[in-house]
């Protein structure tokens, strides 16, 4: 097991779930769930109260969390109940924020269950829901106490819901570690046979990626921005299109490449190095929603001030800018993608 602490929170990679009873504390604890994934928890969830909430996009809205409020006020909960959510990335989200505003804040960790949440949603301290069908508009930064990424929960997930963790590993090491990438090319059948010391080590590279830059901007004021790499175009493909949040990151960091290799920060070798390992792993590499409506929807992203937008590049593989576009010349670069 390998430890990351982050602002007071600890990240346990390759941690059992059987040992979370001892980072619990002696207060009441609640957990937070999904029926699907309870039933791979049972002895955990019966041994405290448990509120069930729906998965899905779909459910992750403010009616939720005015949910888990009105559960919480039925167990008589306080400032000292700590939630525990158990579950993927929604469940994580849901979980976080809803203890961020119960009475100001309560105590929170996760148990998180799948790849995309282990590398991406559990870890750096942003929780939120969806809005008006626009990806977390409403938010929070706060940090969990601990999460337990245990690759033995990998074996009960769908294949297509494993895979789409995949994106945001390889948009890791796009960001800032030249290295993982070149691993995960030539690992990709370990990978997708789910390798416990590979899943352990792409695991662990990722989040110590996210918290290196998460310890110096935890607001995402500057540095984190880059770990949006691939999201601005991915959030609006998921406004748009039936797919699973990481299927649809990954078409947008092979968006960002696109206008990447155009504006001459990497070249058409490198764009095809990112196309073909997202290729290898069964993650979508294009898409066929027009680009006007792409555009559109991206007017909507958080990353948006004024008439800019903040938009993240590859520069090579390995490391990428931040650059602030205004929006005529976004248009400009969008519709100029070819896939």
């Amino acid at each position: 097991m390998k430890k990351i602490t982050l602002h007071g929170s600890q990240v346990l990679v390759g941690e059992s779930v059987k040992n979370v009873k001892s980072y619990l504390p002696q207060s009441q604890v609640v957990i937070v769930t999904e029926p699907t994934v309870r039933q791979y928890f049972g002895e955990l969830c019966s041994a405290y109260p448990c509120i069930e909430i729906e998965n899905g996009e779909p459910h992750k809205t403010l009616q939720t969390v005015e949910h888990i409020a009105k559960q919480l006020l039925d167990l008589q909960a306080d400032r000292n109940t700590f939630l525990l959510g158990v579950g993927g990335g929604i469940v994580c989200d849901i979980t976080g924020f809803a203890a961020s505003i119960f009475m100001r804040g309560c105590g929170f960790g996760f148990v998180s269950t799948t790849l995309l949440s282990q590398v991406d949603a559990s870890v750096g301290g942003k929780n939120g829901v969806n809005f008006e069908g626009y990806k977390n508009m409403l938010g929070v930064f706060a940090q969990p106490q601990f999460v337990i990424c245990d690759p033995s929960n990998f074996d009960t997930l769908p294949q297509r819901e494993f895979v789409a963790g995949f994106s945001e590993i390889v948009k890791a090491a796009m960001i800032a570690n030249a290295p993982l990438f070149d691993f995960m090319e030539k690992n990709v059948e370990k990978t997708l046979q789910k390798d416990r010391a590979t899943l352990e080590h792409l695991v662990y590279e990722s989040v110590k990626i996210k918290a290196d830059i998460v310890s110096v901007d935890e607001r995402e004021r500057g540095a984190r921005r880059k770990l949006n790499l691939g999201h601005t175009f991915g959030h609006a493909i998921e406004k748009n299109a039936a797919l699973m949040h990481g299927e649809a990151v990954s078409v947008g960091l092979c968006l960002a490449s696109q206008v990447a290799v155009g504006l001459g920060l990497m070249t058409a070798a490198e764009r095809e190095r990112v196309r073909g390992v997202l290729s290898r792993l069964h993650l979508p590499t294009g898409t066929d929603i027009p680009l006007s409506t792409l555009f559109s929807a991206m007017l909507k992203d958080k990353k948006k001030s004024g008439s800019s937008l903040h938009l993240i590049l590859p520069v090579g593989i390995g490391n990428c800018e931040v650059r602030e576009v205004q929006l005529e010349e976004l248009e400009k670069l969008v519709l100029s993608i070819k896939n």
